[in-house]
Order: structure tokens, then C-alpha cells, then sequence
């Protein structure tokens, strides 16, 4: 039996299955006979649409024992058909399949018409809080299962007195000027260094930065077009006249032709492993020792505005944030006024 491996990635900003085998030619052949598949030398695998079909017929092609789907899947595909077609993003949709699949395979001995209100306490005190998981992700399971028994299931479940946690009041990560211009400066890749100068210079998340087009750079008005971000809702970040010239020497060296930062093959979207490997590959060459992320360098972003004294509605305009609750973390991070501040111990004399 020919041995595989398998997992989801984003390509072309879809969905699909990396399938990685060692060359079988008549594999192969069997593999291409299905709709959409093709090859991707950025993952270095076999890409399959995740369709159900189409999972049944590859492990036919490869000899592989028939799955039977369970109680649980069937729940979690019904939900993931419910939001698929209300337009729920790629990233919500699985976030909150695989959090229901959590929760519904815990009580997979109880049917789902007899979980209750209790059942879900239960679950928050003896999985999520006795193997530590965040409030961030009880957050996430709550969500689904709200969801869940609102739109899929009519059960005891009492929708209102299911209580989303507290979330902690953790401080964005922030860093330094100098250690943002180390950072944008260790790249020798044009390509890597306009990514990360991009991400930093109009606070963009990284999907952002990797779902943007030729078209969305008007460098005539020195804005940057950010289409359908999170909470489908386009923006606009202005653009310095820096970057603006970066982007001239990228275009002129790579020529993009639909994705403004393509992967190894022409309109092939640049992958989520790969950004993050740029950054990881820019701080190696850096005396940065702290775990930095790329969403450090849109929190810096903020902070560096709020600090020159941009108001702060421009500033949550420019993030997208929907309510200003979200944009106003910042002003606990901000050095601007907290450094002027004299502490009393420099009156003691000692």
C-alpha cells in the first residue's frame, strides 16, 4: 500500500488538499483525472479540491479503507454549509467546524438533542479549563456552538444563558523603531524586504498583504486599496512615497502579473509559510531575540502613529477595527506621555 501525507493549504486564496507521495506514474495519472488537480512546485505536492467526492476517489486511487462518516462530521459539514453559503471567510468557517467537531466528539456517547446548558459547563470546567486552554479559544467554541444549535438544532440548549468568557487584557506586542528598521533592512530579497515594509508601513495582517493585486496600488493618489479584509470590508492605508518607489524597483525586477506578491510560479499566490519564513530569516540575521510575529509589525504600526500624534478614529480607520474599544489597547503601549512621567522615587534623595 502506497504510503501518503496530506494537508489543507491556501492557494489562489482556495482551499485545498497537498497531497505528498512517493512517483508513482499510474498514481498520478489516476490523481489528474480529477477535476481542478495539478501540481504546485511552492508546496511541492499534488493539489486536490477538498470536495467529498473527490476524498472518496483518492482513497480509492491509493488502496485506502473507506471512511464512514460519522454523527459528528455530518453535524459539522451541515454548519459548514450553513455559513459557506452566507459567504462566512475560509479561515471562520474552519475555525468554527473544527471547534464544533471538539465539542460534539466529547459527547459523541450522547445525543445532540439531549445536550444541555449543563452539558456545556461541563465541557468549559473538565476539557478547555483543565488542560489550559486560552479564553481566546473557549471564546472560539462557544461561538460555534451558539451557531451551532441557533441555525442547525432545535434542543434544550438555551442560546441566551450560553456566556461567551472573559477575555484577557493582554497589551499588543510592540517594538522599537530601531529594531522595526533592523528588521526591514536584514532582508537582501527585494521581494522579502517590500513584504515586510508593506506590513509594517500600512499596518496590513498578513492575508492582507498576500490577497493584494496589482490593481489595489494607486500610486498616484500614494494609497493602498486593502479589498474584503476582515469582516468583509475594504479600506484604504496611505502609502509613503518610499514604499512607493520600493514597489517600482519589485515591479520592474519580478513583474507580477495578478497577485502582487506571487510564489515560484506566475499567478501563484505567495504562501502563509513562506511570509512568515521571511520574517523568521530577517531576524536571524538581527540581535532581535524576542518571539516576534508578523502582527508585531501592524501593532508597532499603530503604536508609532498614536505616538507622532495621529487621532486615534484615524488610526482605527486605517486598522480596520470596527469599534474603537479595539483600536484604544494601543493607548496603554504608547510611550508618548507614560516617559515624561517623573516617578517619586527620584524625590526620596537616596
Amino acid at each position: 500500500m502506497q504510503t501518503i501525507s496530506s494537508k489543507s493549504v491556501m492557494h489562489n486564496n482556495q482551499r485545498w488538499w497537498a497531497i505528498d507521495f512517493e512517483y508513482n506514474s499510474k498514481l498520478i495519472a489516476d490523481l489528474k483525472k480529477l477535476p481542478g488537480t495539478k501540481w504546485s512546485k511552492t508546496f511541492n505536492s499534488w493539489l486536490v479540491k477538498p470536495t467529498p467526492q473527490n476524498k472518496k476517489k483518492v482513497r480509492e486511487i491509493f488502496g485506502l479503507p473507506a471512511v464512514e462518516e460519522t454523527p459528528v462530521l455530518k453535524e459539522c459539514e451541515r454548519l459548514k454549509s450553513w455559513m459557506q453559503s452566507r459567504r462566512y471567510s475560509d479561515s471562520t468557517v474552519k475555525t468554527y467546524t473544527e471547534a464544533l467537531k471538539t465539542f460534539l466528539t466529547y459527547y459523541k456517547s450522547k445525543a445532540v438533542a439531549e445536550i444541555t446548558n449543563d452539558d456545556i459547563i461541563d465541557f468549559n470546567n473538565k476539557y478547555i479549563l483543565a488542560n489550559n486552554f486560552s479564553s481566546s479559544y473557549q471564546n472560539q467554541v462557544v461561538n460555534a456552538i451558539k451557531l451551532y444549535f441557533k441555525v442547525i438544532q432545535n434542543t434544550a440548549i438555551n442560546i441566551d444563558l450560553v456566556h461567551r468568557p472573559k477575555r484577557e487584557k493582554l497589551l499588543p506586542n510592540v517594538l522599537s523603531k530601531e529594531e522595526v528598521k533592523a528588521i526591514l533592512q536584514a532582508p537582501g530579497n527585494l521581494k522579502h524586504k517590500t513584504m515586510l515594509s508593506l506590513i509594517y508601513g500600512c499596518g496590513l495582517r498578513r492575508s492582507e498583504l498576500l490577497n493584494l493585486k496589482l490593481q489595489d496600488v494607486d500610486s498616484k493618489r500614494k494609497l493602498l486599496i486593502i479589498r474584503q479584509a476582515k469582516g468583509k470590508k475594504d479600506r484604504i492605508a496611505p502609502l509613503s512615497e518610499k514604499i512607493i518607489e520600493m514597489l517600482r524597483e519589485y515591479y520592474k525586477l519580478y513583474k507580477p502579473q495578478q497577485w502582487l506578491f506571487e510564489g515560484q510560479n506566475k499567478n501563484e499566490q505567495y504562501s502563509e509559510k513562506s511570509l512568515e519564513n521571511v520574517l523568521k530569516q530577517s531576524l536571524a540575521k538581527t540581535k532581535i531575540t524576542k518571539p516576534v510575529s508578523l502582527h508585531w509589525l501592524r501593532h508597532s504600526y499603530a503604536t508609532h502613529l498614536l505616538e507622532a500624534g495621529t487621532d486615534l478614529r484615524y488610526i482605527q480607520e486605517l486598522l480596520g477595527h470596527k469599534s474603537s474599544k479595539t483600536t484604544e489597547i494601543y493607548t496603554h503601549v504608547s510611550t508618548k506621555n507614560i516617559q515624561n512621567i517623573k516617578s517619586p522615587f527620584d524625590d526620596l534623595g537616596l
